[in-house]
């Protein structure tokens, strides 16, 4: 049995009681980075009491998943196995992914358990209120698969929501500056920890409020997602389009303060 547990994003008591009485009876951990799992253990173990599992620790990361599923073999379908990434939700914008098509594939049998993700709460925090997102994770570090997708991600009519590491942040906020400095935008830095910041505004402001103060740490960025552009309507050109009087006469009382009952009254005189 594989099973796959969000760790915390940033303050270890996000951690559940489920995920720790899991991790207490583990036979192998998967792990991003075996360090960073081991410091989350020792942590669990010395504020919230949970025993300290005796366990095989293996890393598994982009570069290595598919040699380590080579190497573990039948073990993987025979032993009890936890799957963790650094922070967060595994398998999304994560080499887990690898490791839940496999089970897949050999019938192996898996859970996923819900947890903490960067992605959900910053978007609960941002207040935009459509509920129609898309997650686009890390961009490409550079060059034009970067701005294709960046280009992509501007002309997207959904909010999207990008991970930024804190040495290409500063890119990322010119980049959209230069090319829509109105547009809408949440982001969030080093989220659930002591310096944990929220900013909102226009892509040029929120720009400005970041530069000039420290950058450092991970952060969560999401833009409001393209609005349709929409040609207003004068109260004359509506008045002279050539349409049956009753979708006429609604029109017309969007722009005037008459009713429609008054309008269509109008309307039919005149006919």
């Amino acid at each position: 049995m594989i099973t796959f547990i969000p760790t915390p994003i940033g303050n270890p008591q996000d951690i559940t009681v489920r995920a720790m009485r899991l991790f207490e009876t583990a036979e192998i951990f998967l792990c991003e980075d075996t360090r960073e799992t081991k410091r989350l253990l020792r942590l669990l173990v010395e504020r919230l009491d949970m025993h300290m599992p005796d366990a095989d620790f293996y890393s598994f990361h982009e570069h290595n998943g598919a040699e380590r599923i080579a190497q573990l073999g039948s073990v993987l379908a025979e032993r009890n196995i936890v799957y963790v990434s650094d922070a967060g939700m595994p398998a999304i914008s994560d080499p887990g992914q690898v490791l839940v098509v496999y089970a897949q594939e050999q019938g192996i049998a898996y859970d996923v358990l819900p947890g903490a993700s960067a992605v959900t709460t910053a978007y609960a925090a941002s207040g935009f209120e459509s509920g129609n997102f898309c997650f686009a994770g890390f961009l490409p570090h550079k060059g034009k698969d970067r701005q294709s997708q960046l280009d992509a991600v501007l002309s997207n009519a959904a909010d999207t929501i990008l991970y930024e590491a804190p040495h290409r942040l500063e890119k990322l906020l010119d980049a959209l500056v230069a090319a829509d400095p109105d547009r809408e935008m949440f982001a969030a830095k080093e989220l659930t920890k002591r310096y944990q910041r929220y900013y909102r505004g226009t892509v040029a402001s929120v720009q400005e409020r970041i530069l000039s103060e420290t950058i450092r740490g991970e952060w969560v960025v999401i833009l409001r997602g393209k609005q349709s552009e929409r040609k207003s309507l004068s109260f004359e050109t509506v008045l002279h389009l050539d349409l049956p009087p009753k979708p006429k006469a609604k029109l017309l009382a969007q722009l005037s303060d008459a009713s429609i009952k008054e309008w269509y009254a109008i309307l039919t005189q005149k006919s």
